[in-house]
């Protein structure tokens, strides 16, 4: 184990494609996908979509553009998306929705599960009146901050949606996580996670470890359309199969192992809980954040830069567990840590 290269903890998109990937890239078959010819590509679409229950999927460059799209394609101009008030899509996608598809975001506070009070949901609804957006898509997160959405109000949320006669999207950049905290078969469990909702985003570069790329199941009906948005927004790619196997490879390979990243995370926060003026959350997946009293948090990102570890954050720090993150590597960032927070 190599410590004077810093172990890296900012986020799970930093990891580096394995041998196998790479070798799996390289052999992999290509055409153009603007054409809708690159047989690697079309064969993760339709894998993707039976996977996740869905009759289409549309392979996509960034997760950002994948919701994006999704949104352009549940809702038109002048329509309104409900969100959460920290969710990725309304404040952490530079403000996509309404700047470039004149989409108006209804953002709602979050509960600390990442849920929206049902309550709060139907009073957002608007009534159909010239006065008002039109509130056409309910928008959810899972997971978020790590934190798996619990199923039960996954449920009631999406049913409320229909009864309004509101579609349903779901960011789920890291499902595949959730999935793997929630059953034994996260391969089974991903399509019972997806079920309640009328699209999907899944990332493959987070915990999956590809170098690029995310994917978007619906309706053929919404993928149509989804697919007209990603040719407006750039998203048109020729020989995407070499990043179309890099996901074949990592639902081969990467999705059982995620259950290692959440126990790395485990670990390193059990590490810090007997540390005074840091208050740790408990992890459900691979994301471990540590509140920090004022008087340790000034500059302590640089000081843990210097001593070999990245994170990210301020008062409150952020931890990633990935693909490139093994047991030694848990342990040398908790000395480090302990030493320096």
């Amino acid at each position: 184990m190599n410590f004077n290269k810093p172990i890296d903890l900012r986020s799970d998109t930093v990891t580096r494609p394995t041998a196998g990937m790479k070798a799996a890239m390289l052999a992999a078959e290509l055409g153009d996908d603007v054409f809708g010819d690159d047989p690697t590509v079309n064969s993760l679409q339709e894998r993707l979509a039976a996977l996740l229950g869905k009759e289409a999927a549309l392979f996509m460059p960034t997760g950002t553009q994948s919701n994006l799209c999704a949104l352009m394609a549940h809702c038109q101009r002048g329509d309104e998306y409900i969100v959460g008030q920290m969710a990725h899509t309304y404040r952490w996608e530079g403000g996509g929705a309404a700047v470039l598809g004149s989409i108006q975001p209804q953002p709602l506070p979050q509960s600390a599960d990442g849920s929206l009070a049902l309550a709060d949901i139907e009073a957002a609804i608007k009534p159909d009146d010239a006065h008002f957006a039109r509130s056409r898509l309910l928008t959810l997160e899972n997971t978020w901050g790590g934190q798996v959405l619990p199923a039960a109000y996954v449920a009631q949320a999406t049913a409320l949606a229909r009864r309004k006669g509101l579609a349903t999207h779901l960011d789920g950049a890291r499902l595949f996580n959730a999935a793997a905290a929630s059953a034994n078969d996260p391969m089974a469990e991903v399509r019972a996670l997806a079920a309640p909702f009328d699209s999907v985003s899944v990332c493959f570069s987070k915990g999956l470890g590809t170098p690029a790329g995310s994917a978007l199941v619906g309706s053929r009906e919404l993928i149509l359309r989804a697919h007209r948005a990603r040719k407006m927004l750039g998203g048109g790619l020729r020989q995407a199969g070499m990043l179309a196997a890099a996901a074949d490879f990592a639902l081969d390979h990467h999705v059982s192992r995620l259950r290692e990243d959440h126990q790395h995370a485990s670990l390193l926060a059990a590490g810090l809980q007997d540390l005074p003026g840091v208050s740790v959350q408990p992890p459900q997946t691979n994301i471990v954040f540590i509140d920090l009293a004022p008087e340790r948090a000034a500059g302590v990102v640089e000081r843990l830069r210097a001593a070999g570890v990245l994170c990210t954050g301020l008062y409150r720090l952020r931890f990633v567990t990935h693909l490139d993150v093994g047991p030694q590597d848990v342990q040398h960032a908790l000395a480090v840590l302990r030493a320096n927070l």
